[in-house]
């Protein structure tokens, strides 16, 4: 590891803290240089999205939701990074008070690899996909009230906290959900 700095920079890099600071730096950054892709979700590859979710998310999913999520075209994608299934989106159009918007029923990344671009990859591509369409009001989704990572990612972006629901999960807590909305029509 210490060839990767001048000779005369060595000594100086020495001590175990150092050098395990930098050891993380060096893999967070060759990390940093993955290839992000998305691809469909298909019957041979829906055990995988199943996992996933298991592994993200503190919910429970059913085969409806995944039956649904296999017609659900460019709305549903796996997220890849140096070709390994380590992240997921799964929406459907919602049509209610005559209004057609888009609902994230998931979009989540495996833990370790988070704040790589991956989630940002699978939120534009839904942004993307309401837009090429334009016939959305708005985008949403429940976010747990505690999950301020996920809170802050979607504030990113343009969403906004609509409406708290109070006992929105059952079996977890805390119960309750925060509605994200992002409005795309103004009224």
């Amino acid at each position: 590891f210490l060839c990767l700095f001048p000779r005369w920079l060595r000594p100086v890099l020495c001590s175990e803290e150092l050098i395990a600071v930098f050891q993380c730096l060096y893999l967070i950054t060759k990390m940093r240089k993955g290839r992000i892709e998305l691809g469909d979700v298909t019957p041979h590859n829906i055990k995988q999205l199943k996992l996933l979710n298991q592994v993200v998310f503190p919910v429970s999913y059913n085969d409806k939701f995944y039956k649904d999520v296999l017609e659900a075209g460019e709305l549903a994608k796996l997220a890849y990074y140096n070709d390994v299934v380590v992240g997921g989106v799964c929406c459907r159009v919602d049509v209610s008070e005559g209004q057609r918007r888009l609902y994230i029923m998931t979009l989540g990344c495996l833990a370790p690899y988070r704040r790589l671009g991956i989630g940002t990859k699978m939120l534009q591509h839904v942004l993307n996909y309401v837009e090429k369409d334009g016939n959305f009001h708005s985008i949403f989704l429940h976010v747990q009230v505690n999950n301020e990572g996920a809170l802050d990612f979607y504030k990113k972006f343009g969403f906004e906290v609509v409406e708290t629901k109070q006992h929105y999960y059952k079996r977890i807590e805390p119960a309750d959900a925060h509605v994200l909305q992002k409005t795309l029509v103004k009224s």
